[in-house]
């Protein structure tokens, strides 16, 4: 188990995280990507906590850029086919230790960076050697709200969910 409190910068991969791993094209061939919904709570509890949010991904898509952006996330880096070394010169910019990092991520090639981490969460759906690795495994599926159900984990671990989601959505004043 990680430090809960310290964790300031949660990165987070896309395809089999934030969707269902699916790549879809429609008749013009645009790529169509599903993201939860659901996940907009993690976003948001994140924010309202001053967590930032870097989403990495090795794909590029106009629908990751749409959803990131109304989600507003601080950081979009797509299309990044090196993960440990784009990571390891982002913490090394921002002064950020292994202890105040948290990586999402689903599939083989998010094992290296998850190493650089201080918190690991995964979908139930991951593959056997991420769940293996992460400090959370999620009973959700990547593509279905698993984002939102870790980055509440992480919260109600720290003992902040009840506040974040009061000051967000006014509920259990």
């Amino acid at each position: 188990m990680g430090d809960w409190q310290r964790i300031k910068y949660l990165v987070i991969d896309v395809d089999g995280t934030m969707t269902d791993a699916g790549v879809y094209y429609d008749e013009h061939g645009n790529e169509l990507k599903k993201f939860s919904t659901k996940d907009g709570a993690g976003f948001f509890a994140a924010h309202q906590a001053g967590i930032k949010i870097l989403v990495l991904t090795g794909r590029e898509c106009a629908a990751t850029t749409r959803r990131m952006t109304e989600m507003k996330v601080d950081y979009l880096v797509q299309n990044c086919k090196d993960k440990v070394a784009y990571l390891r010169q982002f913490m090394e910019e921002h002064g950020i230790g292994r202890e105040e990092i948290g990586y999402l991520g689903d599939d083989l090639n998010d094992l290296p960076p998850m190493q650089l981490c201080g918190f690991v969460g995964c979908p139930e759906d991951a593959c056997k050697e991420v769940r293996e690795r992460a400090d959370y495994v999620s009973s959700v599926r990547g593509g279905y709200g698993a984002m939102r159900d870790i980055i509440e984990y992480m919260f109600r671990e720290r003992g902040e969910w009840e506040k974040v989601t009061a000051e967000i959505y006014g509920i259990g004043v």
